[in-house]
């Protein structure tokens, strides 16, 4: 019984790579976001009011995933939920100052 249990557990997914894969489309997501906004020439207070607002699908669930895995790994709902706030909203500021440098250089993110 208790083989099979360890067996059981050692197939179960692991809940980081969900998260890894919600990261990535998240910040896909993000980095067309950026792009598209730079060839608007998108102002950078705009761009960082609408990039709150963008990419909610992904972000959601990137959220929804760091907030499971913090969860398995023993976190109270609320600090789980603190976690994964923190992260979108670090998403939020690393991509903005990003758009900035690009912006105020004149040049665009690589593919």
């Amino acid at each position: 019984m208790f083989i099979a249990s360890i067996l059981l557990a050692a197939m179960a997914p692991a809940p980081g790579g969900n998260v890894d894969t919600t990261r990535a489309a998240f910040t896909k997501c993000l980095r067309g976001f950026v792009k598209t906004s730079l060839e608007a020439k998108m102002p950078e207070g705009e761009f960082e009011i609408s990039l709150k607002s963008t990419c909610e699908t992904e972000r959601a669930a990137f959220r929804a995933a760091v907030v499971a895995a913090n969860r398995a790994g023993g976190d109270s709902a609320a600090d789980a939920a603190d976690n994964a706030d923190m992260q979108v909203d670090d998403y939020h500021a690393n991509f903005t100052d990003k758009y900035k440098d690009y912006s105020s250089s004149g040049t665009m993110p690589g593919e």
